[in-house]
């Protein structure tokens, strides 16, 4: 990092990345924009993309925000963009990098303001012939029992304590109040709850805002969706997971809610004065940080992991309610139904893991935003169900098209720190996209592939629109050519639950 009159310099003016910068293409799905090329840049950037997604990030600043991020001290190895990847709060969606575990750094930018925003994906027993008999009513029973739309409250009768347990317990603590089975521990990334969360680390305001949010969806990208598995590519790791064609499934999408957005919202605030205090001087004031070993840089992690298991928590009473409406529909027990947890991921998170990094072991905060954890078969860090097989990779597509089941590999570990993409990847704004895509033509999209859809307010049918995100089915099939996660199945929706 460069030194000039006693201040840490990432680079004082923004790099135009147009046109003249030179990005390299390695494979067909692999781009780089080599250090040398933008100045003030400490590493590399490796772009998994095909051309057309390549250009889409061209032209908003996904690359320059990672460029940006590729300035930041402390990076153990080079900056990532997954095909999803699109502009955000200072750095990109579908970003990843790790910072040295001594040296390095925690930047809640490159975690983002939903912190461990996650899905989770629970099996059935049932057809898609069995749910569409009563998919109505099924709709109706979600839409009431799982809170949805912004500032949406659920009243479990919870006391700022046992918030307090939520946060440092994560979902140990639910499961014992009768919010699921200890198998769902088991399935959970980080066995539902991040070691090290300081409840005292955590503002009055977001303590505040978050006693009523559990059990609730929020809005935005959030859903759930009932689902049918529409194809096995890979049968044997497909059986291993306990999934067949036509099965019904159901996929949660939602995170830490304004509990974790006012945890993200107050510590950048507070690293405002940390970079002033240290003379540091960022390419982007998005992305403040705090060093590793600092009191601020510990402050934020207690709270952030405090909004992750909070965020866990969140998904497991969601669950919790879902059970409760295919009870009521169908009549039986939701053990009877076969309604076990596939696998919970995150994918907007910062961790300490260890990975071989130029040659040699080493423990790195790896910072995933809008990418998730993809670790292979044998990896400690995957469930015993399968460990075998490699982990559960969930990413979900748009209300109309399709979501998919993958596995992580080798590969990624050796590539990525063992990440992949999280979802499609926006492709317009939600402006842009409520001025441009009708409500009717996705009203009309849904009536067409018989999509059963519960929605608290229209002009999220226009803002989460197929046509406002990437093609999933490319997003998928570039991570597959890259090697860093396999395709096991696809997912096509029934019925949508939306804020």
């Amino acid at each position: 990092m460069a030194e000039d009159a006693g201040k840490r310099i990432h680079r004082a003016e923004r790099p135009r990345l147009d046109g003249n910068v030179e990005i390299e293409k390695v494979s067909e799905v692999k781009f780089v924009i080599r250090k040398e090329s933008v100045p003030g840049m400490n590493k590399d950037i490796d772009i998994y993309a095909d051309m057309e997604m390549l250009g889409r990030m061209r032209s908003d600043r996904t690359l320059r925000q990672a460029a940006n991020a590729a300035m930041l001290p402390g990076l153990a190895s080079n900056m990532m963009v997954m095909p999803d990847g699109h502009e955000g709060y200072g750095f990109p969606v579908g970003g990843v990098e790790a910072f040295d575990a001594h040296e390095g750094i925690i930047s809640p930018g490159a975690i983002g303001f939903d912190i461990n925003c996650g899905v989770r994906l629970i099996k059935t027993d049932l057809s898609e012939d069995e749910i569409r008999k009563n998919v109505g009513k099924l709709a109706d029973s979600l839409f009431k029992n799982v809170p949805s739309g912004v500032g949406s409250k659920m009243h479990l009768g919870f006391s700022q304590k046992e918030l307090e347990r939520v946060c440092e317990e994560g979902v140990n603590f639910i499961i014992d109040k009768g919010y699921g089975t200890e198998k769902d521990i088991e399935h959970t990334e980080e066995n539902g709850m991040m070691e090290g969360a300081d409840f005292s680390k955590v503002s009055d305001d977001a303590k505040a805002r978050g006693l009523f949010q559990l059990g609730t969806l929020g809005a935005g990208n959030h859903f759930l969706e009932v689902q049918k598995v529409e194809k096995l590519f890979d049968k044997d790791t497909a059986e291993g997971y306990g999934l067949r064609e036509g099965q019904a499934v159901i996929m949660v999408h939602t995170g830490s809610r304004g509990f974790g957005h006012q945890i993200c919202s107050d510590y950048l605030r507070t690293l405002v004065e940390y970079q002033s205090r240290n003379n540091i001087v960022l390419q982007d004031p998005e992305l403040s940080y705090a060093d590793i070993g600092s009191k601020e840089a510990d402050a934020y992690l207690g709270a952030m992991k405090c909004a992750v298991n909070y965020a866990f928590t969140n998904r497991q009473i969601i669950t919790s309610s879902i059970r409760k409406s295919f009870e009521e529909v169908f009549g039986k027990d939701s053990e009877d139904l076969g309604m076990g947890l596939l696998y919970d991921v995150s994918h907007n998170i910062a961790k300490l893991e260890e990975h071989k990094v130029e040659g040699m072991r080493k423990k790195v905060y790896v910072h995933r935003k809008g990418a998730t954890r993809a670790f292979p078969k044998g990896h400690r860090d995957v469930p015993k169900a399968y460990r075998s097989l490699g982990q559960p990779v969930l990413i979900p597509g748009s209300m109309t098209t399709g979501s998919y089941v993958l596995v992580g590999t080798e590969s990624a570990m050796e590539q990525t720190f063992g990440s992949s993409c999280h979802g499609a990847g926006r492709v317009m704004s939600r402006h842009q996209a409520i001025r441009e895509i009708p409500t009717s033509k996705t009203m009309n999209e849904l009536r067409r592939k018989r999509v059963e859809i519960r929605i608290r307010t229209k002009k999220l049918v226009s803002e989460e629109a197929e046509w406002a995100y990437k093609k999933i089915d490319d997003v998928v099939q570039v991570v597959e050519k890259a090697g860093i996660a396999k395709i096991v199945a696809r997912c096509a929706p029934i019925a949508v639950i939306k804020g």
